[in-house]
């Protein structure tokens, strides 16, 4: 089992506390811009690095993104609007999303294609087993 460093493990930790907490994160809302420095003033305990990578883990799912995608405000910890989503940033998370897929897929695919080149060699080799047992002298 590979191991998993403290600081992502806090967090993902620190993240399902935050969704616990925090209407925004329960309900996968949209962050207010500097929902960092309103987390950091709540929770000055928590070190910045573990707090940025949680927000990322946060704000980089596809359940968050599809919601920035169609979503009209920003909202602040407790779920109350704090600002409209502007269209770019909308788009940018509709071209993750659309990245990310696509990767996927790609990933996907040459699995596929690593698997059925897997079964061919193997089928290569019985075949060859059969016809060395077929030709050997005994």
């Amino acid at each position: 089992m590979p191991h998993i460093p403290k600081a992502v493990e806090d967090a993902r930790a620190l993240l399902k506390e935050w969704r616990e907490q925090h209407a925004a994160f329960r309900d996968c809302l949209p962050l207010a811009i500097g929902i960092d420095k309103q987390l950091q003033a709540l929770h000055p305990e928590i070190e910045r690095k573990v707090l940025r990578m949680a927000l990322r883990y946060h704000t980089q799912s596809v359940r968050y993104l599809k919601a920035m995608m169609e979503a009209a405000a920003r909202c602040n910890l407790d779920g109350s609007p704090a600002a409209e989503v502007e269209q770019e940033h909308r788009d940018h998370a509709s071209e993750q999303l659309r990245e990310r897929f696509r990767k996927d897929a790609e990933r996907r695919k040459s699995q596929r294609e690593a698997e059925a080149a897997a079964a061919a060699a193997q089928q290569h080799a019985k075949k060859l087993e059969a016809l060395a047992a077929k030709f050997s002298r005994k």
